[in-house]
């Protein structure tokens, strides 16, 4: 079959292999994948700023925008990512990027005509399955033009994008609530993402894979039941990857929840709130995965357990700060402590996905972040704001408006502390599983 064929088929399109020899072309690569997982988390967390007012115009309850925020999403969003991601290690990963970005962008952007919960709720879905193409085929390629002692860096650096875009969906969201109202906010956030769409697409070249690592890869593609039951002979990965689910469980259920608990038991708009949130969870939260991406990969040609350490390192000096920042009475009080479990959340994103790669062959990558993904997202964004939803339905009528105070409270710092104890364990079994890896 030619070349031709291939590429229109979505299979791998052959370029110069000099193409990302220079530091520019992989910079450049790296600046617009992140810039489309940016768009990502603009669209996926303006419903955590706006849901107190679709709340009120729709009449929902919490439980309902527990699952809307997290359920509903995450299940499509897991369901739809092993198929794309398996799609992703035989065929243009480039393309496939494009598609998602340009598919969620729509949804995102009709989700302002919805008039009843049902028509949101499937909005959200579409949002969900068109997100699930983003980050596996994003993982490959950053993790083929980057060479190995930088890659945790290079996927921090992308994995910035999740606070990048929690900044942008707080802070657009809160104002563009506040002046015009929530369905104008979902139409202005989903229409820029359909440009990036195209960008991608026309800009962006696909790499060879094996590129930084003079690897003859093969054109064979390694059957999904392989790489899962590589994955799960590692005891380091099952610990890492459950590590990472209770992880996102705490930080999915604080982002989506923090705004209805600070307007509620604070009474502050979504204006003034948005761009509170949009410093601490988004500017600080993206300076921290970078960091530890960074801070990882000069600590690691001592000992690459310091993959695992600093996760849960941050974890632990995490907690106290996070619990009295619900606890204070003073809502600037709590948001200034809040800036340290800001900067802090995320700091696992670059190491973990550097040390998923580093355990399997080039050829499953984006195999092998969707499966690492499908456990975060089950387990962080599928049960983490529903909990705090149901919880503080639960909670209500002894606790009225401070329900979710106290649900918040409860719940999450014992996840926190339990995840970090998961990445002390996953840190014992990393240098022997590291040294079996495939090629």
């Amino acid at each position: 079959m030619s070349n031709t064929e291939l590429s229109n088929m979505g299979g791998p399109q052959p370029i110069d292999s000099n193409h990302y020899a220079t530091h520019r072309a992989r910079n450049y690569a790296l600046v617009i994948l992140t810039g489309a997982y940016c768009f990502n988390f603009i669209d996926r967390q303006l419903l955590s700023i706006l849901q107190e007012s679709i709340k009120l115009d729709l009449g929902l309850s919490d439980s309902q925008l527990g699952l809307l925020t997290g359920f509903a999403f995450a299940m499509f969003y897991v369901t739809a990512g092993i198929p794309i991601a398996r799609w992703a290690d035989r065929g243009n990963r480039r393309n496939i990027v494009a598609l998602a970005i340009g598919t969620w962008s729509f949804m995102t952007a009709i989700s302002g005509l919805a008039q009843n919960y049902l028509q949101l709720f499937l909005a959200r879905i579409g949002v969900g399955i068109g997100e699930a193409g983003g980050s596996p085929p994003s993982h490959s390629i950053i993790s083929d033009i980057f060479p190995p002692e930088r890659r945790a860096s290079a996927l921090a650096f992308y994995s910035t994008g999740v606070n990048i875009g929690i900044l942008f969906g707080f802070l657009l969201g809160g104002w563009l609530n506040e002046f015009f109202g929530w369905r104008i906010a979902f139409a202005v956030v989903g229409i820029p993402g359909i440009l990036m769409a195209g960008i991608i697409r026309f800009t962006l070249k696909e790499p060879i894979r094996g590129l930084n690592e003079n690897k003859t890869v093969s054109e064979e593609l390694v059957p999904f039941r392989d790489v899962v039951a590589l994955l799960w002979s590692r005891r380091s990965f099952r610990h890492m990857a459950f590590a990472t689910g209770l992880n996102s469980f705490a930080a999915y259920a604080t982002v989506n929840w923090q705004a209805s608990f600070f307007i509620r038991s604070h009474g502050m708009t979504t204006g003034e709130l948005g761009t509170w949130l949009a410093v601490s969870s988004g500017l600080l939260g993206a300076i921290g995965v970078f960091g530890g991406g960074v801070l990882a990969d000069k600590l690691a040609p001592r000992d690459k357990r310091w993959y695992m350490w600093l996760p849960a390192l941050v974890g632990f000096i995490s907690l106290p700060f996070f619990i009295f920042s619900f606890l204070a009475s003073n809502q600037y009080l709590a948001l200034t402590l809040g800036f340290v479990p800001g900067l802090l959340f995320n700091v696992y994103l670059g190491n973990t996905i550097a040390t998923t790669h580093a355990l399997v062959g080039t050829r499953m990558r984006a195999t092998a972040s969707a499966i690492l993904f499908f456990t975060l997202n089950v387990i962080g964004l599928g049960l983490g704001p529903a909990s705090i939803g149901i919880l503080s339905d639960y909670l209500a009528p002894t606790l009225g408006i401070e329900s979710l105070r106290y649900a918040i409270v409860f719940l999450l710092p014992p996840v926190m502390a339990w995840s970090a104890c998961h990445f002390l364990l996953a840190s014992r079994a990393l240098r022997s599983d590291l040294a079996a890896a495939p090629d």
